[in-house]
């Protein structure tokens, strides 16, 4: 077994020049923060894993798969690939107390899998802040007698906008099939177009357009023609996502202390405003035709293999997973924190709370599908559709509507704002644990240059055209087929590349015990065949980026392409530059020394002081 302080020592006995750098490096460990208390680390995990994927996208994806039926393959991810990967990650980050960059020194071959985890959260923080851009916009026109998006008649409204809940009249276009047209000609409901019509003319129903989708798409998105059509910058929201990167700057620009007092209201409050908007949902006429719907059982679906690769993208994204936030998270605890029982609390509450925010969401669509008298099926959308286009819809019906959309979307806005400010605290903790000379002591300027970079590239997300920049973003950038790779390469580095037992002997350091069987299963074998198995099915059922009925020219495929590549494709680059830089005689003699740990940790966290270089096992064996 080889601990991190017997490394350190024996780099140290070997080679004295390396003496100054490496107590250097151990005073700046010493200086980094840790969390004031059990709680504010339970609370940040908390907060950056139940987002907004909790709100719209496993409700949506487990009524598509068979309702009921869906949790069945979404418990077994959960409990093969989820819970496994989120204990490692945590862990990881605990022993070595460092962020996602520094942490794969454990096995320095697989170094690239930080960096393209880093380049993920790169990409993640541009597109997810334009979101509460979005919701900060809707929360600002919620404090009003009558919500804009209830009625036809504004500037931005077109002839054919009619609400869903008032439709008693129609639109018919009538025409001779030569030259003469009768447009918008208006029937009663109980009276035929061709009643209506004169002789030798047919008359056509025109399709309408709700109040609200027309708000969402010509006032707040304006929605240009394509991507190749940017038009200019809504200002509106230009100043609604500056306002999110500021918010999202003063939650973390002050370190790990000062981020784990703002957890206490990111992460409780969105509970409180969940439970008072299903009280009020569950009382809805309709209310529980739509819960019945969201949980009543399809079991035929699961001879879909779509459903099985929905429950494992969806446990991986609604946990986080592959992107060093986790890492980042767990190394500001104290050594012997057992992390052990905490990723397995958390994880199930992250899982309770998606299935609870469904019966929030499926009360009010049920409502919706009875007022509208239409289907359930027929009303329930994924995306943002269900944030800013079916809840809004929603909420047009509700007594003192305003006061339900200004919680419904301060409730959006606290769920994205903490899983934003830990992916950011993520990845800031990797770059600064990396180099702690130069950033350490920068670090509020370094995170203000960052954030206002990203923000200059947001911008382009807000323009007119934003909204097919932002999809080409959604699709590539941090896409399943991306995460599914970083964390298979990371279940590997770790079970494979560092050695599953050795790391068991570092758990029990910390722990004084070692965990289940089970959790060494996993992650030699269990998920990473998850993984592979998944990534294979998505690669052979890879469909186009499409938003609504808009097809992406080639180019812009090309684009986003690239953005995924630019994280992917570090890990067997990286592989290939230290292949070639490490000097070795032999091929294998490079390999070995690729695979040898080079870990340094101090002794001044709660972490017990270096033993000597070699131990003596329980065998009588001696060995590193």
């Amino acid at each position: 077994m080889i601990q991190a302080h017997e490394v350190e020592k024996l780099t140290v006995v070997n080679d004295g020049e390396a003496l100054g750098a490496a107590e250097a490096n151990t005073r700046e460990k010493v200086e980094r923060e840790t969390w004031a208390g059990k709680i504010e680390f339970v609370l940040a995990c908390v907060g950056y894993c139940v987002g907004l994927g909790n709100i719209w996208r496993f409700p949506y994806l487990c009524y598509r798969n068979g309702g009921g039926a869906f949790l069945i393959p979404y418990l077994l991810t959960s409990v093969f690939a989820g819970i496994p990967m989120y204990f490692l990650e945590l862990s990881l980050g605990q022993w070595q107390s460092t962020g996602g960059l520094s942490v794969w020194k454990i096995s320095p071959i697989f170094k690239g899998v930080g960096y393209a985890a880093a380049v993920m959260a790169a990409w993640l923080n541009i597109f997810y802040v334009v979101i509460l851009a979005w919701a900060i916009y809707y929360l600002f026109n919620s404090f009003t007698n009558i919500l804009p998006w209830s009625t036809c008649g504004n500037w931005w409204n077109t002839d054919l906008c009619k609400s869903e809940y008032n439709r008693q009249w129609s639109f018919y276009n009538c025409t001779n099939g030569t030259s003469w047209t009768e447009a918008n000609t208006t029937m009663g409901e109980n009276v035929t177009a061709m009643e209506m019509s004169y002789a030798g003319f047919n008359c056509t129903a025109m399709p309408f357009t709700s109040p609200v989708r027309e708000y969402w798409e010509r006032h707040v998105l304006e929605v240009s023609t394509g991507v190749d059509d940017p038009g200019r910058v809504r200002w509106q929201l230009a100043l609604c996502l500056l306002l999110a990167w500021v918010l999202c700057y003063f939650c973390i620009w002050k370190g790990i202390t000062w981020t784990g007092k703002v957890v206490y209201f990111t992460a409780i409050f969105p509970y409180i405003l969940l439970t008072i908007l299903l009280i009020r949902g569950v009382t809805l006429p309709g209310a529980w035709d739509g819960i019945r719907y969201y949980i009543y059982p399809d079991v035929s679906k699961l001879a879909d293999s779509g459903v099985w690769l929905d429950a494992v993208t969806q446990i991986f994204f609604s946990y986080g997973l592959g992107l060093g936030s986790l890492i980042a998270l767990g190394s500001y605890n104290k050594y012997n924190n057992n992390v052990y029982k905490d990723a397995v609390l958390i994880s199930i509450l992250n899982s309770c709370t998606s299935v609870f925010a469904g019966f929030v969401i499926f009360s009010v669509i049920g409502f919706m599908a009875k007022e509208q008298q239409m289907a359930v099926a027929d009303v329930a959308v994924s995306g943002p559709g269900l944030a800013f286009l079916a809840y809004p819809n929603a909420v047009i019906k509700l007594p003192i509507s305003p006061l339900w959309a200004v919680l419904f979307f301060l409730m959006v806005l606290m769920l994205g704002l903490d899983s934003q400010f830990c992916t950011m605290e993520g990845f800031f903790t990797a770059l600064i644990d990396e180099w702690p000379r130069y950033l350490r002591k920068n670090r509020e300027i370094f995170i203000a240059c960052v954030c206002f970079a990203s923000y200059l590239v947001g911008l382009s997300m807000v323009t007119e055209g934003g909204i097919y920049v932002f999809e080409l973003f959604n699709h590539y950038s941090a896409s399943g087929l991306c995460l599914l790779c970083l964390i298979f390469f990371e279940c590997i580095a770790v079970s494979w590349g560092y050695g599953v037992n050795r790391y068991y002997e570092n758990l029990r350091s910390m722990f004084g015990f070692y965990p289940s069987r089970f959790f060494k299963f996993c992650w030699t074998f269990m998920t990473p065949a998850i993984c592979f198995g998944v990534l294979l099915f998505r690669l052979i059922k890879l469909k186009a980026v499409k938003y609504v009925d808009y097809e992406y020219p080639t180019w812009a495929h090309a684009i986003g392409a690239l953005m995924a590549l630019s994280s992917v494709m570090i890990i067997p680059l990286y592989m290939v530059y230290k292949t070639i830089v490490t000097p070795g005689i032999t091929f294998r003699a490079k390999v070995k020394n690729l695979f040898r740990p080079d870990i340094q940790l101090p002794t001044g966290l709660g972490a017990p002081p270096p033993y000597s270089v070699v131990n003596t096992y329980s065998d009588g064996v001696a060995r590193l």
